[in-house]
């Protein structure tokens, strides 16, 4: 007897075997409408960012164009127009802008040391300890972040009265030394240092101020410098508070420096004006400049996790 011929049963009408698609008229597969509508989203979102670009630094172009320009050149564009640095010198002599350089470097120099060292150990503490509450105390330390600093303003008055502290440069930094902003985002970068370098560490006989200094800390440091950056920039250019607790030349930082000489007993003069501007927020730009590389990369691997 033969042997049987096995003859596979055919497909059945509408169904495809492995490996085949669908017949098209273009040899393609057909795009989802999502895709199709993706192009136009992208193009509206670049005109957008453009825009928005444009319109930041129109202001900043402005001020670097009459700062270095006579004044008769401050609203007359002409290409040519002879350049110069008289009004840098006019603007550092018309005010004590040396003196406001001084209190602004050593009121954000008081605060950022003040934030560093009480926010790394509470950050480590919401990060790697384990105490009953944590996380309701954290959650408490969080709400900081929904009140307006402005909220506070005349308690903390009062309260710096009573103790004698008006017209200091302790006075504006004292409201600023401890930061919920700055204890979220260490306690997020320390939750994703590797559990076992702190067992390491604690095997090698690190006691914990060690364990936070040598292991913490250093892996950290893109993090310490975004949030450095975030803290300078806003203290450097807070106004409202300082300008409330500051009565004199001695006290006074940079940005209530710069408004009392824009006002109008001293003369209206925009090269002038635009020129301080520029002195005060060159620092600012500068390190920005330079530490944007570790600005951007702190918040993509320490952002909400």
């Amino acid at each position: 007897m033969s042997a049987a011929t096995f003859v596979p049963p055919p497909l059945a009408e509408g169904s495809k075997g492995e490996g085949s698609r669908a017949p098209s008229g273009t040899g393609r597969e057909p795009v989802p409408p999502w895709r199709a509508v993706r192009p136009a989203t992208r193009t509206l979102e670049i005109i957008g960012a453009w825009m928005l670009g444009v319109l930041w630094v129109t202001p900043l172009l402005y001020a670097v164009w009459t700062a270095f320009h006579p004044s008769a050149y401050s609203t007359s564009f002409t290409l040519f127009a002879p350049l110069t640095l008289h009004n840098f010198v006019l603007a550092w002599q018309a005010a004590p802008f040396a003196r406001y350089f001084l209190n602004t470097t050593i009121l954000v120099t008081i605060v950022l040391i003040a934030q560093f060292v009480l926010c790394t150990p509470a950050a480590f503490a919401f990060a790697r300890l384990n105490f009953p509450g944590r996380d309701t105390v954290f959650a408490i330390v969080l709400l900081q972040l929904m009140i307006m600093p402005e909220v506070l303003l005349v308690g903390n008055y009062r309260t710096l009265a009573e103790i004698g502290l008006v017209d200091t440069i302790v006075a504006i930094a004292l409201p600023y030394l401890g930061s919920a902003f700055g204890i979220f985002l260490l306690r997020q970068t320390f939750r994703t240092i590797p559990q076992e370098l702190d067992d390491a560490a604690r095997l090698e006989g690190c006691s914990l101020l060690a364990r936070i200094w040598r292991v913490y800390v250093p892996l950290a440091k893109p993090t310490y410098i975004a949030y450095g950056l975030v803290s300078v920039s806003y203290h450097w250019n807070n106004f409202l508070w300082p300008l409330v607790i500051t009565n004199s030349v001695t006290t006074r930082p940079l940005t209530v420096g710069l408004s009392v000489f824009a006002t109008t007993d001293q003369g209206i003069d925009w090269s002038i004006i635009t020129a301080a501007t520029l002195m005060t927020s060159a620092p600012l730009l500068v390190a920005f400049l330079l530490f944007q590389r570790q600005f951007v990369q702190s918040f993509m691997r320490a952002g909400i996790r």
